[in-house]
């Protein structure tokens, strides 16, 4: 039997390995979206993102017969236990052949690290955080992921159930059609019905006041949010970061805030699937793949909308349904007719009925694993 050897991710070379694993795992795979490697090695690094300034992370490599086979991070997110008032620890990058023993000397070691942290169970995967790439994909194989959102084979599901996790949350993604949107009246009335009584006016990301907007970004973020399981509160470098990342890719019509009073009191960011763009790309940005984000753009059929909120001393007011109906309308504008909605937790009462309320599909799933240490 072969050996499996375990190894911390310590040297440049080791952390390439870790990032381009990727590749030998999905070369087969037609769904799969190469990830731009600037940004795993900007995602990964310890001092350029401002994650692992509460965080600490550890990552490992599994390597059988001298061919690296699999990876994993374990993670510690001090903020997340404050905010939870837990011991949770978090497993995340997971990759790995379709090989138990494997699979079980990768989740070992990622429990090894986090009990030696103090943290009580492991749930994830998290990449690094609710706040990135978030769940292993459960139902919906057969289709690219929408921009942000996981991928995996199949057999994920079957090393994770065989080592002994459980369910600890489902994630829903929606398909949302505009054209069926916009032939049905239901949305429209709600909506017209939610705007006529709250006096909500909704408008479009102003680019030249970014640095505001970005406060009022912050705001409804953190307070929209606040009482859903598993959320943690972005920090302001965290928020800076992110919109640094997603401001050469950000449609501003398609970023709206909520007014009442002229007070923002909602949130929508929708972005075009730039997947459809990377992967033309195949991981690399420079020398000359950068000028496809506009010659290729052509390409893009989807938007997702990312987040959608109202803080809490305005929600149930349908107000929700504004957001998305001015969504539809201006995403057809662009010849965008396809959303994805995503992702929701599955016990999101009021935003599951939003996404119904849409007329859409729930077309796929994702799962968070947990299991005690």
């Amino acid at each position: 039997m072969s050996k499996i050897i375990i190894k911390t991710v310590s040297t440049k070379k080791e952390t390439m390995q870790f990032i381009k694993l990727l590749w030998k795992i999905y070369k087969d795979d037609p769904y799969w979206v190469p990830p731009l490697i600037m940004d795993r090695k900007k995602l990964i690094d310890k001092v350029k993102n401002p994650f692992y300034k509460h965080a600490q992370m550890e990552l490992f490599l599994a390597e059988k017969d001298g061919e690296i086979v699999g990876r994993i991070a374990a993670i510690k997110n001090d903020l997340h236990n404050e905010y939870h008032k837990d011991n949770v620890g978090f497993f995340g990058f997971f990759e790995c052949i379709n090989d138990q023993e494997v699979a079980n000397a990768l989740f070992d070691k990622a429990k090894e690290w986090l009990k030696a942290k103090g943290c009580t169970s492991m749930r994830g995967p998290a990449n690094p955080s609710s706040n990135d790439e978030y769940g292993m994909l459960l139902e919906g194989f057969e289709d690219e992921p929408r921009l942000l959102m996981t991928y995996n084979p199949k057999y994920y599901l079957d090393l994770c159930d065989k080592y002994g996790f459980f369910k600890a949350k489902d994630l829903n993604a929606y398909k949302v059609s505009n054209e069926k949107i916009i032939t049905s009246d239901k949305l429209k009335r709600v909506a017209n019905l939610a705007a006529q009584r709250s006096g909500i006016k909704i408008r479009s990301l102003n680019m030249k006041d970014f640095k505001n907007e970005l406060s009022h970004v912050k705001y409804v973020y953190n307070k929209a949010w606040a009482p859903n399981w598993g959320f943690v509160p972005l920090t302001d470098e965290e928020i800076d970061a992110l919109a640094d990342d997603l401001k050469p890719l950000v449609e501003p019509s398609l970023v709206l805030f909520g007014e009442i009073d002229n007070k923002v009191i909602g949130f929508a960011l929708v972005m075009l699937d730039y997947n459809a763009v990377f992967k033309e790309m195949n991981g690399h940005l420079f020398p000359f793949n950068f000028i496809k984000l506009k010659t290729k753009k052509h390409l893009i059929k989807w938007a997702r909308i990312i987040t959608l909120g109202v803080i809490p001393e305005y929600q149930k007011r349908g107000l929700d349904a504004v957001f998305y109906w001015e969504i539809v309308n201006r995403a057809e504008k662009l010849g965008i007719m396809l959303g994805e909605a995503s992702w929701i937790l599955e016990d999101n009462e009021m935003m599951n009925r939003g996404a119904e309320v849409m007329l859409s599909e729930l077309y796929k799933k994702y799962r968070l694993y947990e299991i005690s240490i």
